[in-house]
């Protein structure tokens, strides 16, 4: 990096109260579209299908774009990144598809193709990518692994900040950093939410708090930027109980409590819609691409008329 980290990290800091940082800011922060809360299809169910078979899919469902995957073993390879990624988005744009939301395995700055990826990506118009996660090192203190996050988020900070867009870390069930969101806003606390925040899933803040995730939600508002939305019920294996997701409306999400503070939070964020049941049976699988493509859009069809349907009984669109 070619700033020194002390004197970013105290650029950082003072960025909420100072006004170096904010200078021309305008320019940097990533303009969401016109409708507050526009829709994208998180690609990975679809990623083993031919790209415009994908963009049929999300165009006949109502969804306005995709959320791309950009990591190893996605839609997009890292290492083809600069030749696949503006290609694909030129080609969802044929279907009226924007492409301003990408998923990514990023978790360092200095990773070999972390630069090549968020530079690609802002030049073709992306405004917000997902991170990848980071795993607790139980060898060391709960709150020394944080802090160590927390440096190498100053150099993944200072390159959004270079390439004008915002990175997400999501919140995921289990025991990785974020599962209990209260770590999230350590991490993320210092930091202009225009280049760091949150991807807030409510499915799984839910799972690891069913009645205190509405809590880590108002910890976190003010770096909620992007918003991943599925349901999910309870099924017990083995005497265990285990989260599975469902469709949207056929789990245990308080989905009036949700956007009720989504609106009571002025959380104004994309969705990025993650449809992590099964599309296809084993049967289906076997039908013409034309029928399963008919099921396909029909289930993806029900989730979105579901999230608008709470988005107008909000008043939120």
């Amino acid at each position: 990096m070619t700033q020194n980290r002390r004197k970013f990290i105290s650029t950082m800091v003072a960025g909420s109260v100072a006004v170096p940082l904010l200078s021309g800011i305008q320019s940097l922060i990533p303009v969401p579209d016109k409708d507050r809360y526009p829709i994208r299809l998180f690609s990975k169910p679809l990623d083993n299908y031919d790209f415009d078979f994908i963009c049929e899919c999300t165009a006949r469902s109502g969804i306005g774009g995709l959320d791309l995957t950009v990591r190893p073993e996605g839609k997009v390879e890292p290492q083809v990144v600069e030749t696949s990624l503006p290609k694909l988005i030129d080609k969802a744009r044929k279907y009226n598809l924007a492409i301003d939301m990408i998923v990514t395995g990023i978790v360092s700055a200095s990773e070999t193709y972390t630069e090549k990826i968020l530079s690609t990506a802002s030049d073709s118009g992306v405004k917000y990518y997902r991170l990848g996660w980071f795993e607790y090192d139980y060898k060391n203190d709960i709150w020394e692994t944080l802090q160590k996050y927390r440096t190498r988020l100053f150099d993944i900070a200072e390159l959004n900040r270079k390439y004008k867009i915002h990175g997400g870390y999501q919140n995921h069930d289990g025991i990785r950093v974020g599962g209990p969101v209260w770590d999230l806003h350590e991490l993320l606390r210092d930091f202009p939410s225009e280049f760091l925040g949150s991807q807030y899933d409510v499915r799984h803040a839910m799972v690891e708090g069913n009645g205190t995730w509405m809590i880590g939600m108002r910890l976190i508002a003010s770096h909620i930027k992007t918003l991943a939305i599925k349901d999910f019920t309870w099924k017990t294996t083995g005497g265990k109980p285990e989260p599975v997701t469902v469709p949207l409306g056929d789990g245990m999400i308080d989905w009036d409590l949700f956007f009720k503070m989504l609106k009571e939070l002025n959380i104004k964020a994309p969705l990025t819609l993650h449809v992590e049941y099964p599309l296809l049976d084993k049967d289906e699988e076997k039908l013409s691409f034309i029928r399963q493509q008919e099921i396909i859009v029909r289930k993806l069809k029900k989730d979105v008329d579901f999230i608008n349907t709470y988005l107008r009984k909000y008043q939120l669109i």
